[in-house]
């Protein structure tokens, strides 16, 4: 096991915490730059999605990972930010300044969410999210002369300073490079005040608001943070999937980013990317194998939300802490073994939840 000797106040700041550090995230991008080189055409759009849906995963991530507080209609906050990036390219805007303003968008949009939301918790707070999640579906479906309505919206290329994203090699690596910033984004901002605030809040308001955190100002920001990364994953997915119709964002796709990041692993960024490769894999899993099913079984329209509750309801009683969760147990039985002990994990739940995932 690897323990770190820290002599300088500055080694508790840094990213990386040792060189092991270095090494594996450094041949991660390597392996991410390399990817249009290695995978097919196919492939490689899969993996957009991922960083598309991990970015979303993230401001997820913030609110109910380190804030503590669920949303059951994430998908209204993914859609605003989809259409505002396809009506602002579509009037000409290039794609950074439209960027923005979709994220300043959905976060303005979660802050109206959040405000009425201060004063419910659990699952009133979930009712009050997928509320508002239907009426935003609404209004994306009969605000037609904005929206295209139930007939839909067309959506063009990434185009900035005279450059095209027109095919799915570029767009890729536009994609990354936001997945990345945004990821660095909130290290840094989970390493800040404001970020542990958000922790103190998700172990006990009472115990936050007794330190003097005020549960108001960094609910509303957590909810508008979260909007916001939510609003730029909705734009890049307006320019790969390249149609936008209301039923994108429905309350299925709120169910399935919530459940994205539980699967992964609440509490961690590394979940939000683990559970979106989940996300986006398990489709093709499923089909992977659908011809080796009796018909019956391979050819049922209700199989994949089968499969998706039975690993749901397998996750919540076998690792609750999601896929990094596993991960964790895995590393700390190779890092200790052969004196790795049974019941190692159990001990952990006296903890407090800030301390569970070190």
């Amino acid at each position: 096991m690897r323990f770190i000797f820290k002599t300088d106040y500055n080694q508790d700041l840094k990213l990386a915490k040792h060189g092991g550090h270095l090494f594996w995230y450094g041949a991660l991008m390597v392996l991410l730059l390399a990817a249009p080189l290695l995978m097919s055409e196919y492939l490689l759009a899969q993996l957009t999605f991922v960083l598309i849906y991990g970015i979303v995963g993230l401001g997820l991530m913030l609110l109910a990972g380190f804030t503590g507080l669920f949303s059951i209609g994430h998908a209204a906050f993914f859609g605003v930010g989809a259409y505002a990036q396809a009506v602002l390219t579509g009037m000409g805007w290039p794609f950074p300044l439209a960027l923005l303003v979709g994220a300043g968008l959905s976060a303005a949009v979660g802050i109206v969410v959040g405000l009425p939301a201060l004063r419910v918790k659990g699952i009133y707070l979930g009712i009050a999210t997928l509320s508002f999640g239907f009426i935003v579906e609404e209004v994306f479906a009969r605000w037609e002369s904005v929206t295209g309505g139930n007939a839909g919206k067309t959506v063009g290329s990434v185009k900035m300073f005279g450059w095209t994203a027109d095919s799915g090699t570029s767009f890729y690596f536009v994609c990354l490079v936001i997945a990345v910033l945004c990821t660095l984004a909130c290290l840094n901002l989970l390493r800040s005040p404001t970020g542990r605030a958000f922790v103190a809040i998700r172990d006990s308001e009472i115990s936050a608001q007794s330190m003097g955190i005020h549960l108001a100002r960094y609910k509303t920001l957590s909810f508008a943070l979260s909007a916001a990364l939510a609003g730029i994953g909705g734009a890049l997915y307006a320019h790969q999937i390249r149609f936008l119709s209301p039923d994108q964002f429905n309350i299925i796709q709120s169910i399935d980013l919530l459940l994205m990041v539980v699967i992964g692993g609440l509490g961690s960024i590394h979940g939000a990317f683990l559970g979106a490769i989940f996300l986006i894999g398990l489709p093709q899993a499923i089909s992977a194998v659908k011809d080796f099913l009796p018909d019956a079984i391979g050819q049922a329209p209700g199989l994949k939300a089968v499969v998706y509750g039975t690993v749901l309801i397998a996750f919540v009683l076998f690792e609750p802490l999601g896929i990094y969760g596993r991960w964790l147990k895995v590393r700390t039985y190779l890092q200790l073994f052969p004196f790795y002990r049974k019941g190692l994990f159990k001990r952990q739940k006296s903890f407090q939840k800030s301390d569970r995932l070190k």
